[in-house]
């Protein structure tokens, strides 16, 4: 992680150890207007505002053959590597990972799926970013392993780029990998809860926060929703605290901040209700999803009806 930590309310810069057009109650549509093609973005699709549709996703990467002449290529050079005693998996990643086939790293397709659905091709920005889509797949993968893409959604894909997949392009500026295990154990732990409590009630919220429907990170809801799940670590601690007391996260829903204007501020609120009392209790962080990468406004705090 980057710079010091005074305080678990802090923004982590990284999770640790790694680094419809309108709006309605309980919810709210990112993007304003119907879409555009924008001149200088690339050919990325933008709304009517003229405002770039930014994406800010929570999935896992797998490697595609785009054409049956890559999968022929590929077949000949795992024939020149050292693959005995290999999985299928632990060979792909092992081929594409050497230098001498960076070139068939980048002929690939790259499609991020979001609770087993395929949703995005992914384009690195910059090309020397092929090496984080390498370094995605995993030798042995899990059903804990996570990956974070920060990018533009763009058009959907041509029928000759990934082998007839037709999902949004998203030309991704930020991606880094961690699995769920590791994300819980780098999260400041106040001394107070019990380690085993702590890393149940993180799990729990965490894995609430990836089964949320639709969640692609493609909209203002989801974009902040999924940036304080791996930014924030209150938002942990909080759900250990109300676990300690007896209650369950009935409710996580993104609603307009009254201090939007000029700016795009959601906030994101967290309702914990008591299993003896049945008395809810909310709490709330607001969120500026103005720009590609979103960033905290207020620390998380008690939420009242208005």
């Amino acid at each position: 992680m980057e710079g010091q930590e005074h305080s678990s309310d802090q923004v982590k810069d990284a999770p640790v150890p790694m680094p419809a057009s309108e709006s309605r109650a309980g919810t709210i549509v990112g993007q304003q207007g119907q879409e555009a093609e924008c001149p200088t973005c690339g050919g990325a699709i933008v709304n009517g505002a003229g405002a770039p549709r930014f994406v800010y996703a929570l999935g896992r990467v797998e490697a595609r053959f785009p054409s049956i002449g890559v999968e022929k290529e590929f077949a000949q050079a795992t024939g020149r590597a050292e693959t005995a005693s290999l999985t299928d998996q632990e060979a792909l990643q092992k081929v594409l990972s050497q230098r001498q086939n960076r070139y068939l790293a980048r002929e690939f397709c790259y499609v991020l799926t979001i609770e087993g659905l395929e949703t995005f091709i992914l384009m690195p920005r910059d090309p020397a970013d092929f090496d984080l889509l390498v370094g995605a797949i995993r030798p042995a993968p899990r059903h804990t392993d996570v990956d974070v893409v920060i990018g533009v959604r763009g058009p959907i894909a041509p029928l000759e780029m990934c082998n007839g997949l037709m999902v949004p392009i998203v030309v991704f500026d930020q991606m880094y990998s961690f699995d769920i295990d590791a994300l819980i154990e780098g999260i400041p732990r106040p001394p107070t809860i019990d380690p085993a409590e702590f890393t149940a009630a993180a799990e729990a919220l965490f894995m609430r926060t990836l089964q949320m429907t639709d969640n692609a990170g493609a909209t203002d809801e989801h974009r902040a929703l999924n940036y304080l799940a791996v930014r924030y670590p209150r938002i942990y601690e909080t759900a250990a605290e109300q676990f300690g007391r007896n209650a369950s996260l009935t409710r996580v829903e993104v609603v307009p901040s009254p201090l939007s204007g000029v700016r795009n501020i959601v906030e994101v609120i967290f309702s914990y209700t008591n299993r003896n009392t049945d008395v809810t209790e909310k709490v709330f962080a607001r969120v500026d999803v103005t720009y590609k990468f979103p960033f905290l406004v207020t620390k998380l705090s008690p939420y009242y009806d208005r």
